[in-house]
């Protein structure tokens, strides 16, 4: 079992101006302890959440920050958790994850997802679409990814994009490419695209037996399209705090290794600092002898 760090607030230290040094401390913690994935959100306004967040707290855009951790790790592979499907151009958000992974050395992740979000959406002006179009150009994100990583420089004539030249130079480090991780448990849209176009699930951790149920109707949906259900890993967000009752967090990860959940990815919910620190100490070892 990997563990992953969620970066998902940065209201804390309160000062704006240590938002810089305390993401850089937390990520340099985690990339020399053993954590094996680094991610942000893809949002402009925090998401609004009775009790915890609001709209007005801090926010930075998600690729600038994984640009910068970029340059603070060495070792963790970095990504969005998840990529807003309408907040960028397709071709220029493939350009976007090229660059990010050649400036960090091939660790770039394309985390990638409906976006939902429609205060920040319509607060900024970007287009606010039905959810069936939303799909629709998530699928059409994915071929074009999927093409502009590949040798084939041509058009790309879509329903929603249309592309004369899908040129990428320089190419992805890492190859053949970088792996797509598609976030949502949809049954019908979300879970079929992941069978069709991902190297990567994710789901929420929200116990055994759901997660049971979404990834066998993941499998059923590798079936029908000829996809190797195993060749996908399954990835979760875990998003109870972890380091109140580090035996009882084990324990559900337990669980979910054994259903096949490969990677959890956890929340700071203190100081992002000490929170990676204390996962770093109490968590990374003992997730290790999971599998």
């Amino acid at each position: 079992m990997k563990l992953g760090l969620h970066y998902w607030n940065y209201s804390t230290p309160a000062d704006p101006a240590r938002i810089a040094a305390t993401l850089a401390e937390t990520a340099r913690v985690a990339d020399q302890g053993g954590i094996s994935a680094l991610t942000v959100m893809d949002h402009y306004f925090q998401m609004e959440r009775p009790g915890m967040s609001t709209a007005e707290e801090p926010m930075l855009e998600g690729y600038t920050a994984l640009g910068y951790l970029a340059a603070v790790t060495e070792r963790v592979t970095l990504g969005m958790l998840v990529t807003g499907v309408m907040y960028r151009h397709p071709g220029l958000l493939a350009k976007i994850v090229t660059s990010l992974d050649v400036l960090s050395g091939g660790r770039a992740v394309l985390g990638v997802g409906a976006s939902w979000y429609e205060r920040e959406q319509r607060g900024l002006g970007v287009p606010v679409v039905p959810m069936g179009e939303r799909f629709e150009r998530l699928e059409e994100t994915l071929r074009i990814c999927l093409q502009m990583w590949s040798d084939d420089n041509g058009p790309f004539d879509g329903t929603h994009y249309q592309l004369a030249e899908t040129l990428c130079v320089p190419a992805p480090l890492t190859r053949p490419r970088p792996s797509i991780m598609i976030g949502g448990a949809g049954e019908k849209k979300t879970l079929l695209l992941v069978a069709r176009y991902a190297d990567a699930c994710n789901l929420f951790a929200s116990g055994p037996d759901e997660v049971a149920h979404k990834l066998d109707v993941l499998r059923g949906h590798c079936e029908a399209e000829g996809r190797d259900y195993d060749a996908i890993a399954k990835t979760a967000v875990y998003g109870a705090p972890v380091l109140d009752d580090p035996d009882a967090f084990l324990t559900e990860a337990a669980a979910c290794a054994r259903l096949g959940i490969s990677t959890l990815q956890v929340s700071p919910d203190r100081h992002p600092v000490e929170f990676a620190n204390g996962v770093v100490e109490h968590l990374v070892p003992r997730l290790a002898d999971l599998g």
